[in-house]
């Protein structure tokens, strides 16, 4: 049980919409859901020492998570590349939350200049050794300091660790051409396989996932940064996966 009665302090972050009452918690924290655009979000959000904190080594020295399936990581990745080279125009790619950097190589192969940013120092040490033909940065994409732009942004299972998604999603529009493509991905809330008891479904754990979309709310905030949706791919799991366009 929830206590209805009980609200977010701070406003949606797609709609700005004051009101949110208590959706659920875990672990002591609160999450709140939007009225107006179905948004779940942790309130009070980490900061950004708490969120940096919280992916230093996120992955035990790379023996966990990615890293205990690296090569099945890899044949994914190239063939999910072939389809986003097929769909792309140019060859400056960026892969925002880069991890091993195992889709950067997959790009690399397929002929594009691979960028990555990562705020894990593990995760960029086992890349640049085991990837040493790509470019990494470690930080947070609204640190990244470059004169590039970017014709593909590749951002999964990212945008839902995020404490300001309109920094983040602002920072990603600024780097990229005119008509570049973005790929992102995310777990849906929304979803009709989605268990019925929130904390059964191992997508929600706060305070890592702070942000919980629907496929409408997220293309509400994607439309509001310039981004023209052209394809969303159907998902027998969880989660929302899409293309986008960058508007001129």
């Amino acid at each position: 049980m929830t206590d209805s009665t009980k609200t977010a302090t701070t406003p949606c972050q797609i709609c700005n919409s004051p009101n949110a009452p208590l959706y659920a918690t875990k672990d002591g924290l609160c999450l709140y859901k939007c009225e107006s655009c179905g948004l779940v979000y942790l309130d009070p959000m980490l900061s950004l020492e708490s969120v940096s904190n919280l992916y230093s080594d996120a992955y035990c020295g790379t023996t966990t998570g990615y890293f205990a399936k690296a090569d099945k990581k890899l044949r994914r990745a190239r063939r999910l590349l072939k389809k986003i080279r097929n769909k792309a125009s140019g060859n400056k790619f960026l892969d925002v939350g880069c991890n091993g950097g195992f889709t950067m190589e997959a790009a690399r192969e397929t002929g594009f200049s691979a960028h990555g940013i990562e705020l894990d120092g593990a995760s960029l040490d086992y890349a640049r050794k085991n990837f040493p033909g790509n470019d990494y940065f470690q930080g947070t994409v609204q640190q990244y300091q470059t004169t590039m732009q970017f014709d593909v942004v590749y951002c999964s299972e990212v945008i839902e660790h995020v404490s300001d998604v309109n920094s983040f999603l602002s920072a990603i529009a600024q780097l990229m051409k005119p008509n570049a493509l973005l790929y992102l991905t995310t777990p849906d809330i929304g979803h009709w396989r989605r268990p019925k008891n929130i904390c059964e479904w191992d997508a929600f754990c706060p305070p890592s996932h702070c942000l919980y979309f629907n496929p409408s709310n997220l293309a509400k905030l994607l439309v509001s940064h310039g981004f023209d949706i052209i394809k969303v791919r159907w998902a027998w799991k969880p989660g929302i996966r899409l293309y986008a366009k960058r508007l001129a």
